[in-house]
């Protein structure tokens, strides 16, 4: 009986395990898209026609204005609509990769006011990250150095956000003080890289943060997404193994 609960206790410890590393293992490679690198990524592919198609690339722009506006002032829509309409190519690449930084400095400054709400932490960052990645094939190209360094940075942010676990499985404490300096180097770097004055991006909102976590469900709560059932299904079937078999050995007693 004894080796009958060892076996059973142990999957459920498997299963739960099994849980937790669907649920928190994290990669860049989730498909966790940052709109606005998105658009920018297809407004350079316009731009790159012979001729710029300047329309196209205005109209790609203007889905992403009402949150650029709401969230980083009107200016930065200013500047780049202005530059399309004068058909100025590389303003308006200039200007989009000045906001892609304004946006990375903006979803990290979200973190570290949400720290401890690791689900929004860990949704901000993978998007302040998929904003790099954007960037990332011009930098590499002038300045390796500089990319693995940026990388390293998001990594090691990454890893300062810790884990709160599942069951108390997998449980990783958080770093605040180490996530901030990944911060600072991350910004500092793509403020020189991109010779911007000031990273200043505008008013945060508790309403902004309402959004991330509405557009993303939590990961092992949303349970509008089969695979997170998988877990809870198995141990429940094996709890009521457990105390079936139990319930039948009395009864025989």
């Amino acid at each position: 009986m004894k080796k009958y609960l060892f076996l059973c206790l142990t999957a459920i410890f498997i299963c739960a395990s099994i849980g937790v590393n669907q649920s928190f293992a994290y990669s860049y490679g989730d498909p966790n898209e940052e709109k606005l690198a998105e658009v920018y990524k297809e407004m350079m592919i316009k731009l790159d026609e012979s001729p710029p198609n300047f329309a196209s690339a205005k109209a790609l722009y203007e889905t992403v204005q009402e949150e650029v506006d709401m969230h980083m002032g009107p200016e930065p829509s200013e500047v780049i609509l202005n530059d399309l309409e004068e058909e100025n190519k590389e303003g308006v690449t200039e200007n989009m990769e000045k906001l892609l930084v304004l946006n990375i400095a903006r979803r990290l400054e979200g973190i570290e006011q949400n720290f401890n709400e690791y689900d929004t932490s860990k949704k901000l960052l993978a998007k302040g990250f998929a904003t790099y990645e954007a960037l990332s094939p011009k930098i590499e190209a002038e300045h390796p150095e500089t990319d693995n360094k940026l990388r390293a940075e998001f990594d090691a942010a990454l890893n300062a956000l810790g884990n709160p676990g599942l069951f108390g499985v997998g449980k990783k404490e958080s770093d605040i003080e180490a996530f901030k300096s990944s911060k600072e180097t991350i910004l500092a770097t793509l403020q020189e890289e991109y010779n911007i004055e000031s990273l200043e991006v505008g008013h945060f909102t508790e309403s902004e943060n309402n959004t991330e976590t509405a557009s993303g469900k939590k990961d092992w709560t949303d349970l509008s997404n089969l695979r997170n059932w998988i877990p809870l299904v198995l141990i429940v079937a094996i709890i009521a193994g457990v105390t079936g078999f139990t319930l039948r050995k009395r009864k025989l007693k």
